[in-house]
């Protein structure tokens, strides 16, 4: 059985890991600043989904084969850095362009559009994108695979403590993640302004795809 030194021990390494600006916090914030309070949600526990996958992967041991080997992380590195240049690239380069006041408007109108439809579609998109990104996302599961075995008591059930262990990263992720949901829906109407609203996608774009160049390096 796992002791409660070895359980805080892992919980100050996720915390950190959790309050560190990354992917996850650049999707969240994003999402809930622009009012898609569902959709945020879905987002957090769409992440939350894929740190449980990679848990239960780690404790089976078939991350440890992934990572080593070469050809199998390679291609999910560029399929993950892909994907994030991709997503970032979507929000940048529409930023970019000159907007008009009726092109201004029909984004405005869109974004109230979607917020009326702020359940169902929203929640399920944002839960698809959240899962998406953290699956993708190699340096999750070479994370897990070189920090939860560390954690796993000699002859305790390797995939109930390693559950146990990602519940305890989703419990930190998803606080904090409350946290910079609330942040965000505090500045939402300021945020909301078209112009405010091109430099939070110009931002947010350029972290993301700056992430996902990043991950193609192997940095």
């Amino acid at each position: 059985m796992i002791t409660l030194s070895a359980l805080g021990s892992f919980a100050l390494i996720v915390g950190l890991l959790t309050l560190t600006p990354g992917l996850d916090t650049a999707l969240i914030l994003r999402t809930a600043a622009l009012g898609h309070r569902s959709r945020a949600w879905g987002v957090v526990l769409g992440i939350q989904t894929g740190t449980l996958v990679w848990g239960v992967l780690s404790s089976l041991g078939i991350t440890a084969l992934l990572t080593a080997s070469h050809l199998a992380y390679t291609i999910l590195r560029w399929v993950g850095a892909a994907y994030l240049v991709w997503m970032g690239g979507r929000m940048l380069i529409p930023a970019l362009r000159r907007s008009g006041s009726a092109e201004s408007a029909a984004t405005d109108a869109a974004d109230d559009a979607e917020d009326a439809s702020d359940t169902g579609g929203g929640f399920r998109a944002g839960w698809r994108r959240g899962v998406v990104a953290n699956l993708l996302n190699p340096k999750m599961g070479a994370f897990y695979v070189a920090v939860l075995p560390q954690f796993i008591p000699a002859g305790a059930p390797h995939v109930a403590t390693g559950t146990l262990l990602a519940g305890v990263h989703i419990v930190f992720a998803s606080v904090w993640a409350a946290v910079l949901i609330a942040f965000a829906r505090a500045l939402r109407t300021t945020l909301r302004k078209p112009s405010a609203r091109r430099v939070l996608d110009r931002v947010t774009g350029t972290v993301i795809a700056a992430l996902g160049v990043r991950l193609a390096l192997g940095d």
